[in-house]
């Protein structure tokens, strides 16, 4: 499988933050310009009509997105220091926190089919897709391997989607049946990262 190349252009932090804010208001655009259908007689969700539903969607993205960026991307100051497990630690914590937000807040958006099909279209049309997030995480997995410091047998770029589908599925189950059953938040980003066996044998 091959690795996700980063844009040569590298933005600093502050730029990047900007940018990914600035798609995601691209991406209210795309929304808005389809909206002609009459939202009084979509279903309700959650108290909030669909077209409220992707507002507050978008602005929770908006807030949140460029932060979680941001944590990602700083992985690339870490190479070759501290522990791979370490470093990948806290940003196993960091992911499971931005997509319990994100995703509580999205649900009522697909509660509409025609508002889910927009949202896609909407994030294609946008780039703001899964690969923002697979990208800097799979360039320090790669980096790390290439320093000897992960298993040369570890695949980074599945390495980085099951690292973030394990922040998501963990998410998932606490919006889904609570906290209380669930490993704490700590521990679940832990399991995580060792499930991973990244470290060179």
């Amino acid at each position: 499988m091959a690795t996700p190349q980063l844009d040569p252009r590298r933005l600093d932090p502050y730029q990047k933050a900007q940018e990914t804010r600035r798609r995601v208001l691209e991406l209210a655009g795309l929304m808005k310009r389809e909206d002609g259908e009459n939202a009084a007689s979509s279903p309700r969700a959650g108290g909030a009509a669909p077209g409220q539903a992707v507002d507050m969607f978008l602005a929770l993205l908006q807030d949140r997105l460029p932060v979680w960026l941001r944590i990602l991307d700083d992985l690339g100051y870490l190479v070759g220091r501290g522990e791979v497990g370490g470093n990948l630690l806290p940003v196993a914590r960091a992911g499971i926190d931005y997509y319990v937000e994100v995703q509580s807040a999205a649900l009522p958006v697909f509660s509409s089919p025609s508002v889910t099909v927009r949202l896609r279209e909407a994030l294609r049309d946008s780039a703001m897709g899964p690969m923002a997030e697979v990208v800097p995480l799979t360039a320090y997995l790669a980096a790390e391997q290439r320093a000897g410091r992960v298993s040369p047998g570890v695949d980074p770029v599945a390495s980085a989607r099951l690292l973030l589908a394990g922040c998501f599925r963990h998410a998932y189950y606490e919006m889904l049946v609570g906290a209380d059953p669930l490993p704490s938040r700590d521990a679940a980003a832990g399991e995580i990262v060792r499930e991973l066996r990244l470290d060179p044998s």
